[in-house]
Parts: C-alpha cells; sequence; structure tokens
C-alpha cells in the first residue's frame, strides 16, 4: 500500500514536468505566430492549451484523493500543497503563452511587432523558453541551486521588458495606438509568464528546505 502510495506521489510531479514540457511548447510557438503572423501556428496553441488544463485537472484530483485517503503529513504533506500551487503557475503560463497567440490571430494578416522591436520580443521568448526549461529541471530533480538562478534569469526579461515600453513611449513610435498597445500587451504576458516560472521553482526550494522564507513567492496574476 506505500510503494502505492509513494508512486502516487511521484506521479503528481511527473505530471508537473509535463505542464513544463506543455507551456515551453506553447510559448516557443507562440512566440513564432506572433513574429511571422502565422495564423495555423497561433490557432495550435490556442487549441493545445486545453491539454495543459486537463493535466492540472488531473493532478489537481489525484492530490485531493491522496490527502482525502492517506491523510499525508509534514514532507508528503509539503509535497501536495507545494504541487497544487506550481500546477496552477503552471497553467497560468499556459494561459499566458495562449494570449501572445490570439493577439497574432487577432491583427493576422499583419504582423504585431513592428521591424525596430523584433530582436527584443526574439529574446524576451528565449528567455521564457529558458526560464521554464529550467523549472522543469528543478521541479524533476528538487535542484535547488538550480532553482536559485532564476530569478536573474527573471531579471534579463525584466530589463527586455523595460526596453520594449522605452521604444513604444519614444517620441520616435510611428505605428499608432492599437499596435502599442498589443505589443505592451505581449510584454506583459511574457513578463508574467517569467514569474510564474519562478513562483514554481521557489516553491521547489520550499519543498526542499522547508524554509517557506526561502522559498517564498510574490502573488502574481
Amino acid at each position: 500500500m506505500r510503494d502505492l502510495y509513494h508512486e502516487q506521489l511521484d506521479a503528481i510531479s511527473d505530471r508537473l514536468v509535463e505542464m513544463t514540457r506543455l507551456v515551453s511548447s506553447a510559448m516557443s510557438r507562440a512566440t513564432t505566430a506572433l513574429l511571422d503572423a502565422d495564423l495555423k501556428l497561433a490557432e495550435i496553441v490556442i487549441e493545445a492549451d486545453v491539454a495543459v488544463d486537463e493535466v492540472q485537472r488531473a493532478l489537481e484530483e489525484s492530490a485531493l484523493q491522496l490527502m482525502a485517503r492517506q491523510q499525508p503529513v509534514a514532507g508528503d504533506l509539503r509535497t501536495i500543497v507545494a504541487s497544487l500551487r506550481m500546477s496552477a503557475d503552471l497553467e497560468r503560463m499556459g494561459d499566458l503563452a495562449a494570449h501572445i497567440a490570439r493577439v497574432a490571430r487577432r491583427r493576422y494578416p499583419a504582423s504585431v511587432v513592428p521591424p525596430e522591436l523584433r530582436s527584443t520580443i526574439l529574446q524576451m521568448g528565449h528567455v521564457a523558453e529558458r526560464i521554464v526549461t529550467k523549472a522543469g529541471s528543478v521541479i524533476a530533480r528538487k535542484d535547488v541551486e538550480v532553482a536559485l538562478e532564476l530569478p536573474h534569469d527573471d531579471d534579463e526579461m525584466d530589463k527586455l521588458h523595460r526596453e520594449l515600453y522605452r521604444t513604444i513611449l519614444s517620441p520616435d513610435w510611428k505605428y499608432g495606438v492599437e499596435t502599442a498597445v498589443d505589443v505592451s500587451l505581449c510584454g506583459r504576458y511574457y513578463e508574467r509568464y517569467a514569474d510564474h516560472a519562478v513562483s514554481a521553482a521557489n516553491l521547489v526550494v520550499f519543498l526542499v528546505t522547508g524554509d517557506w522564507a526561502a522559498g517564498e513567492t510574490e502573488p502574481v496574476g
């Protein structure tokens, strides 16, 4: 019975790793759809978000059943609670990638991103993918050292986010209000995506160390 119990705990972790893979793929495709005005790819990202939601629902169901039937305590209870919070972060990351794809779809066949900002958006996409890849490794291996690297990657995303806003607010901006709004929204989605990945990784620090301050996360939307 206890072997089955621990297999179920491991299955929760496996589902979290699966979610990181799904939301990483979603962000990669969403960035391409945004930059290339690729309607088909945007639709794929939007439709694929259902899979992320389904994995989260399965994880939540498993976690709640374990809590009800096994009444876990100490480290096991901490694992389940932290996993539920991580799954919420990852589900939101999938939503944010889908939001970017919806912006690309809404402006099709036009490209959302002006030439001056293509490099910035491309870099934001790369940073987002790097962060979620690290988060997946942190979750799979319970790697606190890598988890503590993520805030530095998030600083890079914040820097790119500020660079994007400086361009939009520049007196030289010539692409109008609609494009400024769309690009601003996308920049915000990338920035929050990274924040959620850091939040999930910080929860692993809490899970491993038992120190809530070490794994403290800011509320994110």
